[in-house]
């Protein structure tokens, strides 16, 4: 690869043809006032900018690199598929492979559809779940956010709430009508509406990644679990964040509630594009070509993504989930103890590799919680973490994501960073 460009000229050079000079929005760094860096490698838990910096990694591609960057094993099963073929618009072995993993480890899935974005996954298993039961409405919560179709661009947290935005300009009112929201872990509300509303679907984040890491009580996914069987909704999880990092088999496997239908992305793809939904064999029979259920994509189960989800997938047995554990345990505590010492107001929640330090000295149950934090103080933050190398999501709204590649010496810089800028802030 030919470099061309600092940081500053790349910035101005995107900004001349694509809208904000990115492909997603929170890459912008408009929540925490800054420009971006542009990443031009990357390995283990550390990624290189254009003007030659190094810093340590929490983004992870959002969570997709459980494994960390250019992991050689996933690198050598991508470069091999590669030379067989990129794409093949057929049927390939691996899919097949995948899908009998993921089968295998998750417990409600019996048949599973490849799509190639979280977006697309959820679109579709709603789509699936308004077919099965003839019904339209959709219960949400707010904070969550699943995807960017139209009909979930309500209260839908991350990159949302990060630019102030309750809504999305071009989301048809009848559209939106369809989408009730209540608050995240609020099980009387959502008894309520399912018993004034026929819901198709109530779809929930089983941990919410996207309002920052909220851990429910297991009581609100049992009593979730037992409203949708009482109403004749289906319960839904979307478990692209979730899927394969809080356990093996998901968030539903490490909490014991198992939903209808499961949506997933990032890991099964081991940093490619990808996505996918599944069910019990009854309802993911109503999905064409079995049944009336339309959906379709070039490039779904790509083989690329297949190679790349099935060898991460290899990585991670019950050591990898425990080292998991332990770091991200560590890098908790780590942060309680700087922030003490620097006697600054802050929340440290997390659940399993994922955490997200809050500004503000109360728990975070739902959005409003996450809202009483000091985003400003967290601007500041993000921009002192990255002076000392160290590489934050640009929102306080997202999670940090810990991977197999933070070793010892990486958690201690970013302890350390984070102990000098609390300070630096009081």
């Amino acid at each position: 690869m030919t470099l061309v460009g600092t940081n500053r000229d790349l910035l101005e050079r995107a900004r001349r043809v694509m809208p904000g000079g990115v492909s997603s929005p929170v890459r912008a760094y408009r929540a925490v006032g800054g420009e971006p860096p542009f990443i031009v490698s990357a390995e283990g838990c550390r990624v290189i900018d254009a003007d030659g910096r190094e810093y340590v990694d929490l983004v992870s591609s959002w969570g997709a690199l459980i494994a960390g960057h250019a992991h050689p094993h996933v690198i050598a099963a991508i470069a091999a598929q590669a030379r067989r073929g990129t794409s093949y618009g057929a049927p390939s072995p691996l899919e097949v492979e995948l899908a009998e993993e993921i089968a295998s480890s998750v417990a409600s899935v019996e048949l599973i559809r490849f799509v190639s974005s979280g977006t697309e996954a959820v679109m579709s298993a709603l789509r699936l779940a308004r077919a099965a039961n003839g019904r339209d409405a959709i219960l949400k919560f707010a904070g969550a956010y699943h995807g960017h179709a139209d009909a979930l661009l309500s209260r839908a947290g991350s990159g949302l709430a990060t630019l102030g935005l309750p809504d999305s300009a071009g989301v048809p009112a009848a559209v939106a009508r369809d989408t009730i929201t209540v608050a995240y872990g609020d099980l009387e509300g959502a008894e309520r509406i399912a018993s004034e509303t026929p819901l198709a679907a109530i779809i929930v984040e089983p941990v919410a990644g996207n309002m920052g890491c909220v851990v429910p009580d297991r009581a609100f996914l049992v009593g979730l679990r037992a409203v949708a069987d009482r109403t004749g909704a289906l319960l839904v999880f979307d478990e692209v964040i979730t899927g394969f990092r809080i356990a093996r088999g998901g968030a539903q496997g490490f909490f014991a509630v198992r939903p209808d239908l499961t949506c997933f992305g990032k890991i099964i793809g081991g940093g490619l594009p990808v996505g996918a939904y599944a069910g019990s064999r009854d309802l993911m029979s109503l999905i064409a070509p079995l049944g009336p259920v339309y959906q379709a994509g070039t490039l779904s189960g790509n083989p690329l993504a297949m190679a790349a989800g099935l060898a991460t997938l290899d990585l991670l047995d019950d050591a990898a989930y425990a080292t998991l554990e332990e770091r991200g345990a560590r890098l908790e505590r780590g942060l309680v103890g700087a922030a003490s010492g620097a006697e600054i107001p802050v929340r440290v929640q997390r659940a399993g590799s994922l955490l997200t330090l809050f500004f503000t000295d109360r728990a975070v149950r739902d959005e409003d919680g996450a809202r009483t934090s000091d985003r400003d103080r967290f601007a500041r933050f993000h921009a002192a973490m990255l002076r000392r190398g160290v590489m934050l999501p640009p929102s306080q709204f997202e999670c940090w994501f810990v991977s197999l590649a933070h070793e010892d010496a990486a958690i201690e810089t970013i302890v350390d960073a984070v102990a000098a800028s609390l300070e630096e802030l009081a």
